[in-house]
């Protein structure tokens, strides 16, 4: 039976497990068999990893020769590896419940879910040999372990920031405000993210907002709280041009001006400005949300 490995951070994550093949059993790469002889009985795989990942998180040289972190594993332990991309929290948990896969960059909002449904297995951090370098504040957290175990390798993390088009919006906003408010220049050019988390973000803004709820913590909330927080994303609603799930969505509509304010990630961003498009981001002041 193959081991499944889930990758934790705040934000994405990645990790190569044991190198196991899929469903249907794969052929193994050349020098396997010799790689194997010298190996402790448990370390042998069966010559291929299948992993899910967003893009840019495996690179083989096949997207830019210079990028290629692929190759030399493969032939340093004769494993080959195989990738399934998907930029969606949904799409990960759906596939790695496959069965097929054997581990995945999966983001904080996807890796209770994977471990909550025996998905996935704990990772014996012993067998990595940098992971002592990994920060402190990313590892042991309720977001990749449970009852002190590890299920992955954090690599790093990231907030949620507020992004718009510098071209089509002034003043530049400083608050979670402009994406919440009802009477928006900006109406049917917001974009949000189209997933449950984005209801803390809705408490994070009330938060600062409506002290009279006294939220303290977005991701615990009364009766109450939670429902003004629904209440809020309700009346959002009405001013949202498109929802996003997908990082390349919102790139998209970014670049063709169909959104022009709304939340993004620092990646969402760096590739805008790659191309050309006149975008700025900011950490507003309400801030964002601790890591999950």
């Amino acid at each position: 039976m193959r081991a499944l490995v889930a990758v934790t951070t705040v934000a994405l994550a990645l990790v190569v497990g044991a190198c196991g093949g899929d469903d249907e059993g794969g052929s193994a790469a050349g020098g396997l068999q010799a790689a194997e002889a010298q190996k402790p009985a448990a370390s042998i795989g069966e010559g291929r990893v299948n992993l899910i990942a967003r893009a840019g998180y495996v690179e083989d040289g096949s997207t830019d020769p210079k990028v290629d972190w692929v190759s030399d594993f493969e032939q340093h332990t004769g494993c080959r590896v195989d990738v399934k991309l998907a930029n969606a929290p949904d799409e990960m948990v759906r596939l790695m419940r496959g069965g097929r896969y054997d581990g995945v960059a999966a983001s904080g909002d996807a890796t209770l879910r994977l471990i909550a449904g025996g998905d996935v297995a704990p990772v014996n951090t012993d067998e990595i040999k940098n992971y002592p370098d990994v920060f402190d504040g990313l590892e042991d957290q309720p977001f990749n372990s449970v009852d002190g175990r590890m299920y992955g390798v954090p690599h790093g993390r990231g907030a949620n920031l507020l992004m718009w088009r510098s071209d089509k919006v002034d003043p530049a906003p400083d608050s979670w405000g402009a994406v919440f408010d009802p009477d928006s220049p900006y109406k049917g050019k917001v974009t949000a993210y189209d997933n449950p988390i984005y209801i803390a973000d809705a408490a994070l803004y009330l938060k600062a907002s409506r002290p009279d709820l006294a939220i303290e913590d977005v991701y615990e909330l009364d009766d109450k709280q939670f429902h003004a927080a629904v209440d809020l994303l309700e009346q959002q609603n009405r001013i949202v041009g498109e929802y996003w799930s997908d990082s390349a969505e919102e790139q998209a509509a970014f670049a063709n001006g169909n959104s022009v304010i709304g939340t993004a990630w620092q990646v969402i961003a760096n590739l805008l400005e790659a191309d050309g498009v006149q975008i700025r981001t900011t950490l507003p002041k309400e801030r964002a949300r601790k890591p999950w």
